[in-house]
C-alpha cells in the first residue's frame, strides 16, 4: 500500500461516517484494518508450510443517543457497507441505554500524528523466507549432537494499515510492519527429551538478530534443560528470567486496567496513590518509541497516546483506561483503549549472573505453564521449569514443579530487576528477583 491507498481508505471512512449521519445516527466511528504477509515453516530441512494472508476488516459503531450498535464486515462494496450501517442502527435501537457509552471526548483526539518509524516494507519472496528459516534450523540442528529432532523454524512478515475516524471530524491512519524468525528443537540424553525455542522480532527486518544467533540459542537452551529433575517442596527466592518476566508485569497491567476495576474484579482495586512496589520501582508508558513493538500515535478511539508514569517510587500513579472505563470510574482516559503501549520498567545495575549471585540459593524460572492466576484475589500458581541455583550459580535444570504466591505480596517483595532487558516484547523489563515463593515439588 502507499499514500494513494491511504487517501482512498480515509475517503471511504469519511463516506461511511457521512452515510451514518444521514441514516440518523447521533454519532459514529469507523475503523479499517488491512493486513497482509507471508509465513514459511521448515522442519527437518524440508518445507512444511507456506502461508500467504491478506485480510481486510471494516468495523462500524453507531450511536443513537446512548444506545450502541456495532457491525464488522470484510466486504467493502457500497451495498455491503449500506447493509452494515442499517444493521448497526437496528442493533442500536434494541440495546439498552448506557450512560457511559459514546465516542471519546473531542478534546482528547490526536492533533498531529507523529512518524514513529514503524513501517519498513520489504518484498520478501517465499524462496527467501524458506532459505532463512532453513538456515536457522540447520544451524540449530548442527549445534550439538544431542539435538535429535526439530519443531521447525518459521520466518514471517506482517504488514498492517490502521485507519480510524469518527464524527468529531477526526480521521487518522498509520502503517506498520513486523518481521519474526522462530526456531524450536528437541534434545535427547539417556532416553529423556527436552524442547526449547528461540526467536527474534522487529519492525524492520534488518533489525532481526541473525539466523545463526537464533538457531544456536534455541539449541543451547534445549540442551541445557537435559537431565532436569524435581526439587523438594520449599520456600525460596525466585528469579523470573527476562524472557518471561514481562508476563508477570502483564498481570499487573491487567489488574489496573479499566475493565477489571469497574467490574471490581481486581486485587489492586482502589490502589491509586498507594504503594504497590518497593520505592525503587518505576514503570512508565512510552508509546512513541521509534520502531517500538507497542508504539502507536493514537489508541483504538483516536485518543492521542502520551508518555506517562504508571508507577513512580513504588506508588501507583495511573490506571490504564479507555474512554468507557474512565467514565465508569469518574476519571479521564489514559489513551489505552486497546491496551498498553510500550511499558518501560526501571532496572538495577546487575545482569542475570549478578542477580543469581545476589539470590545465592533459589530457583531461576525460564518457562511457565498453565493459567493459574486469579486477578480478583491475586493468587498465583503455575507450572514451571528452570534451574536450581546454589552459591549464586546454576546447579541443574528443574522441571515438573509449581510455583505459588500472591501477586500483591510478590510485587511488594520484589528485590531487584536486572539490566538484561528483553526487547522482544512491548513490556521492556529485565529479569525479576522476588524475595520468596512457594515451590511445590517432590
Amino acid at each position: 500500500m502507499n499514500k494513494q491507498d491511504e487517501a482512498q481508505l480515509k475517503e471511504l471512512v469519511s463516506m461511511v461516517l457521512s452515510n451514518a449521519k444521514r441514516l440518523g445516527s447521533t454519532t459514529a466511528e469507523v475503523g479499517i484494518s488491512i493486513d497482509s504477509g507471508l509465513s514459511a515453516t521448515v522442519r527437518m530441512g524440508s518445507v512444511e508450510t507456506i502461508e500467504f494472508h491478506k485480510d481486510k476488516t471494516l468495523g462500524i459503531t453507531l450511536y443513537k443517543g446512548k444506545r450502541k450498535g456495532s457491525v464488522t464486515s470484510s466486504d467493502f462494496s457500497p451495498s455491503s457497507i449500506q447493509s452494515s450501517l442499517e444493521a448497526a442502527l437496528r442493533i442500536a435501537e434494541y440495546t439498552e441505554e448506557d450512560p457511559f457509552s459514546g465516542l471519546a471526548n473531542v478534546e482528547d483526539m490526536v492533533r498531529v500524528i507523529p512518524d514513529l518509524n514503524l513501517y519498513h516494507p520489504e518484498n520478501v519472496t517465499p524462496e527467501q523466507a524458506i532459505a532463512w528459516a532453513k538456515e536457522c534450523e540447520d544451524i540449530a540442528r548442527a549445534e550439538d549432537p544431542r539435538i535429535v529432532n526439530s519443531e521447525g523454524a518459521t520466518f514471517s512478515t506482517h504488514n498492517h494499515w490502521r485507519v480510524y475516524g469518527n464524527t468529531h471530524g477526526f480521521i487518522g491512519a498509520y502503517p506498520s510492519t513486523r518481521y519474526s524468525l522462530t526456531c524450536g528443537v528437541v534434545g535427547e540424553s539417556n532416553g529423556a527429551m527436552q524442547r526449547d525455542y528461540d526467536f527474534t522480532v522487529a519492525r524492520d527486518g534488518h533489525d532481526l538478530e541473525s539466523r545463526v544467533v537464533v538457531g544456536r540459542r534455541a539449541a543451547q537452551k534445549a540442551v541445557k534443560r537435559l537431565g532436569a529433575r524435581k526439587v523438594k517442596t520449599c520456600q525460596v527466592p525466585v528469579i523470573f528470567s527476562s524472557e518471561i518476566a514481562h508476563g508477570l508485569l502483564g498481570h499487573f497491567i491487567a489488574a489496573i486496567s479499566g475493565g477489571s476495576l469497574y467490574r471490581r474484579s481486581s486485587f489492586l482495586l482502589d490502589h491509586l496513590g498507594k504503594t504497590v512496589f518497593p520505592n525503587f520501582m518505576q514503570i512508565r508508558e512510552e508509546p512513541h518509541l521509534l520502531k517500538g513493538l507497542g508504539s502507536t500515535p493514537f489508541d483504538l478511539e483516536g485518543v492521542a497516546t502520551r508518555s506517562h508514569d504508571i508507577v513512580q517510587n513504588g506508588k501507583l500513579e495511573s490506571y490504564v483506561l479507555g474512554s468507557y472505563s474512565a467514565r465508569k470510574l469518574g476519571l479521564k482516559t489514559t489513551g489505552n483503549a486497546g491496551g498498553i503501549h510500550n511499558l518501560v520498567v526501571s532496572h538495577g545495575k546487575l545482569d542475570l549472573n549478578g542477580l543469581l549471585k545476589q539470590m545465592h540459593k533459589g530457583l531461576l524460572v525460564t518457562d511457565l505453564m498453565g493459567h493459574g492466576v486469579n486477578l480478583v484475589t491475586g493468587d498465583y500458581s503455575r507450572g514451571a521449569a528452570g534451574f536450581w541455583v546454589e552459591n549464586g550459580e546454576i546447579q541443574y535444570p528443574v522441571e515438573e514443579i509449581t510455583i505459588a504466591g500472591n501477586l500483591k505480596e510478590m510485587f511488594l517483595d520484589l528485590v531487584d530487576i536486572g539490566m538484561d532487558i528483553d526487547k522482544r516484547s512491548h513490556i521492556l523489563t529485565g529479569s525479576i528477583l522476588l524475595e520468596k515463593m512457594t515451590i511445590a515439588g517432590s
